[in-house]
Formats: C-alpha cells, sequence, structure tokens
C-alpha cells in the first residue's frame, strides 16, 4: 500500500520547496474520519485517497492538489461538511473536494441521465479549476485497478462508463499514459477472453520482439551519430486496447498484427526532429498516407510530435513518432504540464488557450437540456479523430473527420451556418455535404434565403453544429405548431358558434390553459398544433366557463370510440396524464416489459412507445415524448429478435433450443447460416413476457459451449 512518505518524497523530487505541512494535515484528516471503513479488497478505505494523491504526484501537481486527493471522498462517504473542508484546507482544496464529490444522492430516471449528468458537473468544475477533472482521473484509474472485487455486473457497469468517458477524456486532455491503463483495464473486464488471447501472443513473441528492438535502436543510434545528432531512442510494446482496435478495424486476428512495436526518438530542437526525419526515410520506406506533422500542426489538447510509418528491416511496419523533450513532456503530463499553480500562481493566457475546448464544452452544456443528446456531444468531442483546415487568412481549425461544410460554418458564427448554402475549398465550389480534409483552405458562401433544414444533422458531425441546428429546428417547429394550432382551434370553435379571434385573449381560455398545466395560452395552442391536446379537450373546458351548457353526445360514434379505449385497457402501457390516446409498440426496437421506455406522439397515429436509447427518437422533439410506464398486471408475450454467434460444433442448435425451452420462450421464428470461416450465425425471433425474462436466456445461451456472441438486434 501507498504510504504518506511515498507521496511528499515524490513531490520533493520534482518540486524541492514544497510546503508539504498541507497534505500531513489531510492525511491525518482523511484518515480520522474514514477510520473503520473498508474496501471491499478488505484493505482500508485511507488506502484509496493515499493511492490517488500518488497518481495526482506522478502527474507532478501542486500540494493543493495532491491534498484534494486525500479529502476527494470525505463529504460522499463520512459524515464530513464542506464547509468544515473550507475551514480547515482553505477554498482552492474545498472547491476541489466539492467537485470532485459525485451525485450518489441525486436520482434521475435512467442510467444514461444520470452518467450524463455526473459529465455535466465534472465540465462545470474543471472550467473554474482544471484539478478537480486530474482528481476525478486518479480517482477512476485505482478504483479500475480494484475493480475485481466488485460484482462482475457492477463490472462491467463502471468499465462501460470508463471506456465511454474517463479514457477518452484523459486522451484528450494527453495524459496518455492513464488513458492506456484505463483501456487496457476496461478490456480485462470487457472482453477477458481477447485480453487473455492478446497477452498470450504477445508473451509468445517476447523473444523475438525484444531481439527487433534492439536491433532497430541499434540502426537508429547509428545514424544519429553519423549525423552528430544527440538523440534518445525508446522502444516499446503497444498497449493491449490499441492492439483490440487494430483486430476490429482491420478484421485481423491477434497473430496477424504485427506492428505491434512503437518506437520513439527524442532529441534537442524542432530542427532536429525533421532533419531525423529524412534520415529515417532514407533508411526504410515510408509507407503512404502515414505520416502526420503535429508538430506545425497540435492536436487540440497541445500534443506535438512527428508520427510516420516505415516498413522496417524484416519487411514489417513499425510506427516511430520523434519529437523533442518538452514535446515529450507534454505527450507524457498532459495538460497538468501546463496548468501551474505552483507558489500559488495563477494560469497564464499561454496556458488558458490549452483549454478552449474546455470552455466549448462548458457553452454546448448551457443549451442542451437533454441528457442523452448532451452525452452524445461529449462523447463526439472525446473521441475527436481530426482533421486540420484553413480559414481565408490561415487560421487553423480542428473538426471530427467526416465534418463538413456546415461544420465549418457553425465554427465561424451560428448567423453564418444558418445561412450557409455551400462553399469553396482551394478556390473550387463544393456543396454542403462536403467532408473537410486536411490542408483544406475553406471559405462560407450564405443567402439571405437559406435556412437549417433536418437533413442536415446528418451532416454535421461537431456538437456546436448539432445543438445550433436543432435550436433552430424547435423554435421553427414551436412557431409553426402555434400557428397550426390556432387554426385548429379557430375551426373547433367556429363548430361552436364561439368567437374565434377574440377568444384567445380571454381570461377563460387562459385559466383553460392553468387547468392544463401550461404557462401561457401560447403555450396551449403549441400543443394543440403538436397534436398533444385536442381541441375537443379546450373547447370541452372552455365552454362552461362562457356560460354554454356541456351536453354529452350518446350517439353511434361515441359508443364505438367508447368500445375502442375500453377494449385497450390491460395492453401494458400506461401514459402519464393521458387515458385516450391510441398506442403501438415500435417495430425499430420492439421494447419489452421492464426496459425503460418513453412515448413518441405521432400525429394522426397516436403514441409510439420506444426504448429510452432507440436511435429514432435522439433526435426527436422533446415536446413530443411523455412519460409512460409498464402496467404491472399486463400478461402480454412480445417479441425480441436475438443473434447468436457460434464456432461450428455438432449439437449445438439442439443446446440452445433446450434452453429456450426451458426459459419458457416460444420461437416464432429461426434463421442459420455458416460464414467462410466456419463461424455459424443463428437469428431467434422470440415471444417473451419481460425484459428480464430475455435477459435470463441471453446469459443462459452465453454459458454454452462455443457460443461466442449472444446480442439481441
Amino acid at each position: 500500500m501507498i504510504r504518506l512518505n511515498d507521496i511528499t518524497s515524490k513531490l520533493i523530487s520534482y518540486h524541492p520547496k514544497a510546503d508539504v505541512e498541507l497534505i500531513e494535515k489531510a492525511y491525518v484528516y482523511s484518515a480520522k474520519v474514514h477510520q473503520g471503513q473498508i474496501r471491499l479488497s478488505g484493505e482500508p478505505y485511507l488506502s484509496h485517497p493515499l493511492e490517488a494523491a500518488y497518481i495526482l504526484a506522478q502527474l507532478k501537481m501542486d500540494v493543493i492538489c495532491i491534498a484534494a486527493g486525500l479529502l476527494h471522498d470525505v463529504i460522499e462517504d463520512t459524515d464530513t461538511e464542506l464547509s468544515e473542508i473550507r475551514d480547515l484546507f482553505g477554498e482552492e482544496t474545498a472547491n476541489i473536494v466539492d467537485g470532485v464529490t459525485k451525485i450518489g444522492k441525486m436520482h434521475f430516471v435512467n442510467r444514461e441521465q444520470r452518467q450524463a449528468e455526473n459529465v455535466r458537473k465534472m465540465i462545470l468544475a474543471m472550467s473554474s479549476d482544471i484539478r478537480v477533472i486530474l482528481v476525478k482521473l486518479a480517482d477512476r484509474l485505482h478504483n479500475m485497478r480494484t475493480l475485481g472485487f466488485q460484482p462482475e455486473e457492477k463490472q462491467r457497469l463502471i468499465a462501460t462508463e470508463t471506456l465511454d468517458i474517463y479514457a477518452p477524456l484523459a486522451g484528450r486532455m494527453g495524459i496518455n499514459w492513464i488513458k492506456s491503463n484505463l483501456e487496457d483495464l476496461c478490456l480485462f473486464y470487457l472482453e477477458p477472453e481477447i485480453y487473455a488471447k492478446i497477452k498470450d501472443a504477445t508473451a509468445e513473441r517476447r523473444d523475438e520482439m525484444k531481439a527487433f528492438m534492439e536491433q532497430v535502436k541499434g540502426d537508429l543510434s547509428a545514424k544519429l551519430e553519423e549525423f552528430n545528432i544527440l538523440g534518445t531512442i525508446k522502444a516499446r510494446q503497444k498497449h493491449f486496447y490499441s492492439i483490440y482496435r487494430k483486430m476490429l478495424d482491420q478484421n485481423l486476428t491477434v497473430d496477424q498484427v504485427y506492428d505491434i512495436l512503437a518506437f520513439r526518438v527524442i532529441v534537442n530542437s524542432i530542427k532536429e526532429c525533421y532533419e531525423v526525419l529524412g534520415h529515417i526515410h532514407s533508411m526504410w520506406k515510408p509507407v503512404q498516407g502515414r505520416f502526420k506533422d503535429y508538430v506545425s500542426v497540435p492536436k487540440a489538447n497541445m500534443y506535438q510530435s512527428l508520427h510516420t510509418t516505415v516498413i522496417g528491416p524484416l519487411g514489417q511496419r513499425m510506427e516511430i513518432q520523434i519529437r523533442t523533450w518538452d514535446m515529450n513532456r507534454v505527450a507524457e503530463s498532459g495538460i497538468a504540464a501546463h496548468w501551474r499553480y505552483k507558489e500559488g500562481s495563477i494560469a497564464t493566457r499561454a496556458d488558458e488557450k490549452q483549454f478552449a475546448w474546455l470552455k466549448q464544452l462548458l457553452d454546448w452544456q448551457k443549451n442542451l437540456k437533454d441528457p442523452q443528446e448532451f452525452l452524445e456531444s461529449v462523447k463526439m468531442d472525446l473521441f475527436p479523430d481530426e482533421v486540420y483546415v484553413f480559414t481565408p487568412k490561415g487560421d487553423v481549425k480542428a473538426f471530427p473527420r467526416g465534418a463538413s461544410i456546415v461544420d465549418f460554418a457553425y465554427a465561424i458564427h451560428s448567423e453564418i451556418g444558418q445561412k450557409c448554402i455551400g462553399g469553396r475549398v482551394n478556390g473550387k465550389m463544393v456543396p454542403l455535404r462536403y467532408q473537410l480534409k486536411n490542408g483544406n483552405i475553406v471559405e462560407i458562401i450564405t443567402s439571405a434565403r437559406q435556412h437549417p433544414s433536418k437533413d442536415w444533422l446528418d451532416m454535421v458531425k461537431t456538437p456546436r453544429a448539432k445543438t445550433k441546428i436543432r435550436q433552430w429546428l424547435r423554435t421553427q417547429e414551436r412557431e409553426e405548431s402555434i400557428s397550426l394550432g390556432k387554426s385548429i382551434l379557430e375551426k373547433a370553435l367556429k363548430q361552436e358558434g364561439l368567437a374565434q379571434t377574440s377568444i384567445f385573449k380571454s381570461d377563460q381560455i387562459a385559466l383553460v390553459a392553468r387547468e392544463l398545466s401550461f404557462h401561457s395560452v401560447e403555450e396551449l395552442v403549441a400543443q394543440v398544433g403538436f397534436g398533444k391536446v385536442s381541441p375537443r379537450q379546450v373547447v370541452g373546458r372552455l365552454k362552461p366557463k362562457l356560460g354554454i351548457t356541456r351536453t354529452r353526445s350518446h350517439g353511434l360514434v361515441s359508443k364505438v370510440v367508447d368500445r375502442f379505449f375500453r377494449s385497450r385497457e390491460g395492453r401494458g402501457i400506461r401514459i402519464d396524464g393521458v387515458s385516450d390516446m391510441l398506442v403501438r409498440f415500435a417495430k425499430c426496437c420492439n421494447p419489452l416489459p421492464g426496459e425503460d421506455v418513453i412515448g413518441f406522439i405521432t400525429r394522426g397515429r397516436g403514441i409510439t412507445i420506444h426504448q429510452n436509447t432507440c436511435r429514432h427518437i435522439r433526435n426527436a422533439e422533446s415536446e413530443r415524448l411523455v412519460e409512460v410506464s409498464w402496467d404491472p398486471d399486463d400478461r402480454e408475450v412480445y417479441p425480441a429478435t436475438l443473434k447468436v454467434t457460434t464456432v461450428e460444433r455438432k449439437g449445438i442448435l439442439a443446446d440452445i433450443s433446450t434452453i429456450l425451452t426451458q426459459k419458457d420462450a416460444n420461437i416464432i421464428h429461426a434463421e442459420i447460416k455458416t460464414t467462410m470461416d466456419n463461424k455459424g450465425i443463428s437469428f431467434f425471433t422470440l415471444e417473451v413476457e419481460s425484459y428480464k425474462q430475455l435477459q435470463d436466456i441471453m446469459n443462459a445461451i452465453k454459458k454454452v459451449r462455443n457460443v461466442l456472441i449472444v446480442e439481441r438486434i
């Protein structure tokens, strides 16, 4: 277990004049309030904040940040109040601890909302002090290192969240050693069999790789000496997750991945970087399209290096990075290498440039109300795979790969984005769908008559563009809905012989709006236009307020409608605040009882029930979404389709069929095919009563010998 002396010794090694008194005080306080608490591993709880603090010392952070690392869990896991931390350790330390404190006490509808709100809180906190996220990353790294003591279901949940948010966040901040550690740990828990295969395969080739590394390092050293260049050459094996991604992207087995070694040349100047690049290309043939110059155009996190891939001495590809010592320091520590809090100083303007993307995230989170939409935007920004383009004035702008002219236009200004009709790239006209490429010089062409459309959402990649387009569409649709709603209500009022124009300014309709829980008459009219409120409902409430006696028809139509809605009872769904809507289930996602679901109002077709995560409602207008829940008394059966990938084995289908019978699932359709590599792919459409029953079936099938993957489609 890490000890206090390990932390203070590490701190003094890079900050000899550091005042360790605050850290010692934080250690004593943390030990006192966590006394008696035990982790699942059986270790004292204090081991966790000590490990987190040591990771921060490895990042060469300041005294206040390391003290906050020792205290980061005291508010959540003990009776400590934030005011006490502020009194004992100062405002800065308290603010960092408050920013890192988890959101366990907050309640949200589903996991996506909890995750999105957590990211919101991190971004809000780190917008004022980047040390918040550094402490959070240290906390997550140690939790991942001890994840094996958690139940299997929680392991997968935490590993998935880490892979989605924390690992790319560490990468975006330039702290690549934390990113790689997190990714490898996630792979271990999410794909244990693949992890083991990669580990075994690399172990078998260890001697071969060691000999190859020594040969390449020797050749490079001789070349540097020949031209009197003083440099250091390092070699390493690529991380398991990096190998795994290459296997997925290129459809390779682990034995087919050859370029699992990477070399790094560190020199004293930028001039020498380019000289070394030329010498390397004279020694080995470069692979076309695999050279990247991050020295002249740094990444958003200020990473700088030259990357080239060449055909090595044994005829295989190998990657070589070339950088200066300053670049290497930034590459290893990322944002932590720039953020200066030493001796109580504040960040300089140069430092603030490193964090422009954090400010962008902060702006987006203010505009995005839907948690899933926000999470999508954050993930998009954390997985940039960037291209760099230029304005006509020579300013460099970075975009995710696949970004279009429209993304560029919105990056310049929202109004330019909305009026964009195309652009000139390197002097040539291009359409809106044109995808930006590295080195493009882009000029936007606008028209006063142009405006965004829903198609634009498929063209753009940046969160800013998506957010602005959605905002415009919502505003436009609201205006159209108000106009449509007013027209519908006027027609309904005319049928009842009521004045149509003056009624919208009357106190009576304002009262109807309040009764239906709307803030204004305009909001009521808009909801009529959206189809969420029927005009008959409004007129029915309005007539008594105007002194008109309400009569009820007992004709044939009324009886048929009443009988229809009575027949809908017990169909498995309850709709909050609505009792007279046609309900149907979406065929795109086939929701099952027990899953989180949402209702979408389809004009003229009632309410369609979707899974909360269904891609077809991600971009849906929030005004047309309604809360729904499953009826606990429902005894219906619902269709669900499973895809089962297997290694060919005699009797495997019989084993799967036996499980389906044991789990009381009726097979209504089955399709089986064999691939060229002797794998079997089977599709089973089943009738099940609930999501839990489907999960039980999937878990049972996964245990069958030679079953590789079981997934719901």
